[in-house]
C-alpha cells in the first residue's frame, strides 16, 4: 500500500454536492424509506413494552415502555446510519458505479467518503425524529432535556456510519454485510442497555459495554428522554468521538487501498 494512502482525510466542503446528490435521489422514496426505518423498532417497542412490559412494569423506577423507548430509538438510528452506509453505499461504489463518475469530477475520493458519512447519519438522524415524534404521540419524552436530543442523533449517526464504512471498504459482495449485522451489531445491543440495565451482566461484560458506542449512546439519550441529565456526558461523548475519529480515518484509508491504485 502506498504511503500516501495512509495521510490524513482531507477535509473540504466539496462534499456537499455528492451529499445533496444523494438527498435529491432518496426525496423519491422517503416515505417509504422513514417507514422502513421505523417500523421494526416500533413493533418491537409496542410488542414488548406493552407485551413484557405488562409483567415487568419497570426497570430502576422507570416504566418499561420507556426505558425501552430510550434504547430503541438510539438502536434505530445505528441500524438505519449502517445499512445506508453498507448496502447503499456498497451499490454507489461498487454496482452503479457512481463514486467512479464522481472521480471524474473535481472531486478526491475523501470527499466522497465524507459526504456518504455524512449522508447515512442525515438518514438515520432523520429516522431517529420519525420514531421521536412517535414516542411523543404516545406521552414519552415529554421533557424540556429532549431538546438535546436531535444533536445527539446526529453524532450517533455520524459515528455508526463511520464504523459501517470500513465494512464497506473490504467487503466483496453484499453477503458480507450479513456477519457485521449478526456478529457486531446484534450482540452490541444486547450489551448496551437497550432492553435491560447492562449492570445485570456479569462483571467482564460490563467492562466490555462501558466502551461500546451503542452502549455511550444509550447513557446520553435515556436520561434526556426521561426528563434528567446523563451522569457522565463527557466520557460517552469522547467514546463516540473517539468512534467517528478512528472509524473515518480506517475507512478513508481503506477505501484508497480498495479503489486507489
Amino acid at each position: 500500500m502506498s504511503a500516501l494512502h495512509y495521510r490524513l482525510p482531507g477535509l473540504s466542503l466539496r462534499f456537499i454536492p455528492v451529499w445533496r446528490r444523494n438527498l435529491l435521489v432518496w426525496r423519491k422514496l422517503a416515505v417509504a424509506s422513514v417507514i422502513g426505518n421505523i417500523a421494526e423498532p416500533m413493533i418491537t417497542l409496542l410488542a414488548f413494552g406493552y407485551g413484557l412490559g405488562s409483567l415487568l412494569q419497570q426497570i430502576e423506577g422507570v416504566p418499561y415502555i420507556e426505558y425501552l423507548a430510550s434504547g430503541s430509538i438510539c438502536m434505530s438510528v445505528m441500524m438505519a446510519a449502517s445499512f445506508e452506509s453498507l448496502y447503499s453505499a456498497f451499490s454507489r461504489m461498487h454496482v452503479q458505479k457512481t463514486w467512479e463518475s464522481l472521480l471524474n469530477t473535481p472531486l478526491e475520493l475523501d470527499d466522497i467518503v465524507l459526504a456518504e458519512m455524512l449522508w447515512a447519519a442525515s438518514k438515520a438522524m432523520i429516522s431517529g425524529l420519525a420514531i421521536l415524534l412517535v414516542l411523543f404521540a404516545l406521552g414519552i419524552g415529554l421533557h424540556p432535556t429532549t431538546l438535546l436530543v436531535p444533536p445527539l442523533l446526529l453524532i450517533i449517526g455520524v459515528c455508526f456510519a463511520s464504523i459501517a464504512l470500513i465494512v464497506n471498504a473490504i467487503a466483496k459482495a453484499y453477503d458480507f454485510f450479513t456477519y457485521y449485522f449478526t456478529l457486531v451489531l446484534t450482540p452490541m445491543i444486547f450489551l448496551s442497555g437497550v432492553y435491560y440495565p447492562a449492570s445485570q451482566l456479569p462483571s467482564w461484560l460490563q467492562s466490555v459495554a462501558s466502551i461500546l458506542p451503542l452502549g455511550a449512546a444509550v447513557r446520553l439519550v435515556r436520561p434526556l428522554l426521561l426528563g434528567g441529565m446523563p451522569e457522565d456526558p463527557i466520557r460517552d461523548l469522547a467514546i463516540l468521538l473517539a468512534y467517528i475519529v478512528v472509524g473515518f480515518y480506517l475507512a478513508t484509508v481503506l477505501t484508497r487501498r480498495r479503489l486507489l491504485k
